[in-house]
């Protein structure tokens, strides 16, 4: 996210707070409503950005009463990539 943003900050001022927005605002509508996004590969579901070619992959523990941010994905990267987790 922080590389993502640097590169819109670095075409237009302010542009890189606008992809941050969108993409908060999109985490909070997850958290309020996380059934409502396509399963697009058990067991992770989908939710597209506004404005901005990004797609944030989440999954859902119920027990837990949990959502996980598994990725901020742009949607011209390797859709192969888009589910794995970095540990460091």
């Amino acid at each position: 996210m922080a590389a993502s943003w640097l590169w819109y900050e670095e075409r237009e001022q302010g542009l890189g707070d606008r992809l941050f927005s969108a993409v908060m605002q999109k985490m909070n509508t997850i958290a309020e409503n996380p059934d409502i996004f396509s399963i697009k590969r058990n067991p992770y579901r989908e939710a597209k950005v506004s404005v901005f070619p990004f797609v944030i992959a989440d999954k859902i523990y119920k027990r837990k009463k949990l959502i996980e941010a598994i990725s901020v994905f742009h949607t011209s990267r390797n859709p192969k990539r888009k589910y794995l987790i970095e540990v460091k």
